[in-house]
């Protein structure tokens, strides 16, 4: 699977909140972004468009 999250980005994120990230959190959030990315297809082409939007999260 391809990473869909930049890493040094989210750690940056969540050091600024103070808080510290495990190992697996960019994996794990990486395959969230990707499944709201299919969905988002899906809905997209369910409503006879090839452009996905927005509004299709």
């Amino acid at each position: 699977m391809d990473v869909l999250v930049v890493q040094s980005k989210v750690r940056d994120e969540v050091k600024k909140n103070k808080a510290n990230m495990a190992g697996d959190f960019c994996e794990a959030l990486s395959k969230n972004v990707a499944d709201m990315v299919d969905r988002a297809i899906r809905r997209a082409k369910a409503n006879g468009r090839k452009t996905v939007r927005a509004a299709d999260l």
